[in-house]
């Protein structure tokens, strides 16, 4: 159950808690849809990292497909699912990138080899094969040696600035609760869908 008169990011803290303590596995996962220019949708699994400045903030290479598709239509949904839990919450909305700063401050947190997997990687891209990709690993382990790796000018974070936060609650008999918050300029209008 939800309490329309508070705040969504509060009862996304609470449940993302809830989640956790409960032990649902990657609790912090979610699907990231995007659309490219030609209106084709896309859908992969990534991990939100921060809920801050009114956003959900996730990273990854901005010449990956995902990343191309935020750049011709920053439009995305995001969808948490705890099955376990019967939880799910969808958050609309736009993303858009981080600070360079912010970019930084996260990648230094990152273990080295996916510091060196972000400069290796041209994701999305067609590879000849697995070995093409460990030698670049390897090149750019001995680029970097001895050295702290700086974030790649092609890799960083978005953030998602939402427009509508569903959160849904499964119930027997498929009478699921929806409760819904949509952004206006006067702040969130509230009120339930049928499930």
């Amino acid at each position: 159950m939800i309490d329309l008169s508070i705040d969504p990011f509060q009862h996304f803290d609470r449940l993302l808690k809830e989640a956790i303590a409960k032990q649902v596995p990657e609790a912090n996962a979610m699907s990231v849809a995007t659309v490219d220019e030609k209106g084709v949708p896309s859908v992969r699994i990534v991990y939100l990292k921060e809920v801050s400045k009114g956003g959900f903030v996730f990273y990854g290479n901005y010449m990956s497909r995902k990343g191309k598709d935020i750049e011709a239509n920053p439009f995305v949904c995001l969808n948490f699912h705890w099955p376990v839990l019967w939880h799910q919450i969808r958050i609309t909305g736009k993303a858009e990138k981080i600070s360079a700063e912010e970019s930084d401050a996260y990648f230094a947190t990152r273990a080295r080899l996916s510091q060196i997997g972000a400069w290796a990687s041209h994701q999305s891209e067609v590879i000849p094969d697995r070995d093409w990709l460990a030698r670049r690993v390897a090149e750019y382990e001995k680029q970097f040696d001895g050295q702290v790796v700086p974030r790649p000018p092609h890799w960083g974070g978005w953030r998602v600035i939402p427009t509508e936060i569903e959160f849904w609650f499964g119930l027997s008999g498929r009478l699921h609760e929806r409760f819904i918050y949509q952004k206006t300029d006067a702040g969130w209008k509230t009120f339930q869908r049928s499930p």
